[in-house]
C-alpha cells in the first residue's frame, strides 16, 4: 500500500537569504525600540521625581504661608493693636536717649530678680491670657511675644530671653519697612527641647494711618513639615530631602539642621538651577561621589522671593539602576536575544557557504574524474 506525500523542498542559500531578510530588519528595529525604552523609562522616572518635588516644595510653601496668615491675624486684633498703642503713650513726652537709656537698663536686668515684677506683668496680663489661648488653638505656635515700638515687651506666652527688641536684625527689618515688613528666620533648634523652628515677626499697624507701631512675634514649630517630607517613599534607594540654596541640607532621613550636611546632590544639580531650562526640567541624571548614578529631581520653593532667609529647595534623589532597572533588564535582555539571532545566523552562513564550496569541490572533482576516464 502506497502513501502519496508531499515535500517541501527548499535550497540552503534561499533559507538564509529569507532568514537574511527578516531577521535584520527585525534586530535593527528591535535594536531602535529597546534603545527607545531605556530612555522613555529614565525620562518617565525623572518626570515622577519632579512631580513629587513640586508636590513637596508647594506643601512647603503652604505650610509657611499659613503660618504668615496666622501671625497676621494676631497682630491684627484689636487687643493687641490697643496694647501696643497704651504702651506706646509712655513715650510720648519723654526725650528718646531717656526712652532708650531705660530700655537698655531693664534689658540688662532682665533675668535679675528686680525685674520679676515686670516680667510677671508681661506674662500674667490679659492680653498674655489671649496669646496663649491662641497657642493652645495652635500647637504649631510654639512661644508668642508682642512689643511696642521701641521694642520692650507687652506680652507673652513666656518670658522672652530678652526684653529690648530693637537689636535685632528682624527689628531694624520690620521699623523699616512698615507696612510691607514681614520676617522670618532661617531654621533654628532649641537645644532644650531639641524642637526645631523658625521665627516670624509681623508688624502691628497704627489703624487707619498703616503706621509701624509695634510687632508680634512668634517661634514656629517646623516638626510637623519636617516629618512630612521625611515620610515620603521612594522605594528602597529614593529620599527626599529639604536644602538651603548653599546646599546645606535642612532635614533628610536621619539628619537634622545642626548637623550641617552638604548635599551632594547640589553639587551635580547647581548648573541645572542656574539656567532656565535646566529649572523647567527638573531632573537629571548625575553620578554622585560613591561612583553610582543617581536621577535627582529638584523643585525651588520659591519662598526666598519674600522671605529672603528661606531660599529652600525640595530635592529627590533615587538610584538609576532601581529607578530604570526593570525596564532596563526587559531591554538588555531582548537585545541579547537579537544578538544570540545574529550570532546563529552567522554560524548558519558560514555553514552554507561552507557546504556549497564543498559540493563546488566535489563537482569540479567529479568533472575531473570524468575527463580522465574519458581519456582513458
Amino acid at each position: 500500500m502506497t502513501l502519496d506525500s508531499s515535500e517541501l523542498r527548499i535550497s540552503l542559500q534561499a533559507l538564509l537569504g529569507v532568514l537574511i531578510v527578516i531577521l535584520v530588519p527585525l534586530t535593527v528595529v528591535g535594536l531602535y525600540f529597546g534603545m527607545q525604552a531605556d530612555k522613555h523609562a529614565n525620562q518617565m522616572n525623572g518626570e515622577y521625581l519632579r512631580t513629587l518635588t513640586h508636590s513637596a516644595a508647594a506643601a512647603t510653601t503652604e505650610f509657611i504661608d499659613q503660618r504668615v496668615t496666622e501671625v497676621s491675624l494676631i497682630a491684627n486684633e484689636p487687643s493687641v493693636v490697643q496694647a501696643v498703642t497704651t504702651a506706646n503713650r509712655a513715650y510720648a513726652h519723654v526725650a528718646e536717649p531717656a526712652v532708650q537709656a531705660k530700655l537698655e537698663g531693664t534689658e540688662r536686668k532682665w533675668n535679675d530678680p528686680a525685674t520679676d515684677i515686670l516680667a510677671r506683668q508681661t506674662l500674667t496680663s490679659d492680653l498674655a491670657d489671649l496669646l496663649r489661648r491662641d497657642r493652645e488653638l495652635n500647637p504649631k505656635l510654639l512661644k508668642i511675644v508682642v512689643a511696642d515700638e521701641m521694642g520692650a515687651t507687652v506680652a507673652a506666652t513666656d518670658k522672652p530671653l530678652h526684653y529690648f527688641q530693637t537689636d535685632r536684625e528682624y527689628w531694624r527689618s520690620l521699623s523699616s519697612r512698615g507696612q510691607g515688613a514681614i520676617y522670618l528666620t532661617d531654621v533654628r533648634t532649641d537645644e532644650q527641647s531639641r524642637s526645631n523652628y523658625i521665627s516670624l515677626s509681623f508688624p502691628v499697624l497704627q489703624e487707619g494711618s498703616g503706621r509701624f507701631i509695634g510687632a508680634v512675634t512668634a517661634l514656629i514649630d517646623v516638626s510637623p513639615l519636617f516629618a512630612y517630607l521625611n515620610q515620603q517613599q521612594i522605594a528602597r534607594t529614593g529620599r527626599l530631602f529639604l536644602i538651603r540654596d548653599d546646599g546645606t541640607v535642612i532635614t533628610a532621613p536621619g539628619v537634622a539642621p545642626p548637623m550641617k550636611v552638604k548635599s551632594d546632590e547640589y553639587t551635580a544639580m547647581r548648573d541645572a538651577l542656574g539656567t532656565l531650562r535646566g529649572r523647567e526640567t527638573g531632573y537629571i541624571t548625575a553620578t554622585l561621589p560613591d561612583g553610582e548614578s543617581y536621577l535627582i529631581g529638584f523643585a525651588d520653593t520659591g519662598l526666598k522671593a519674600a522671605y529672603p532667609n528661606l531660599g529652600w529647595i525640595v530635592v529627590a534623589s533615587q538610584a538609576e539602576r532601581e529607578a530604570s532597572g526593570p525596564v532596563r533588564n526587559m531591554a538588555h535582555y531582548a537585545l541579547l536575544m537579537m544578538v544570540l539571532g545574529l550570532l546563529l545566523l552567522a554560524v548558519f552562513g558560514a555553514y552554507v557557504f561552507l557546504h556549497r564550496k564543498q559540493q563546488l569541490e566535489d563537482l569540479e572533482t567529479t568533472q575531473e574524474d570524468r575527463r580522465r576516464s574519458t581519456a582513458a
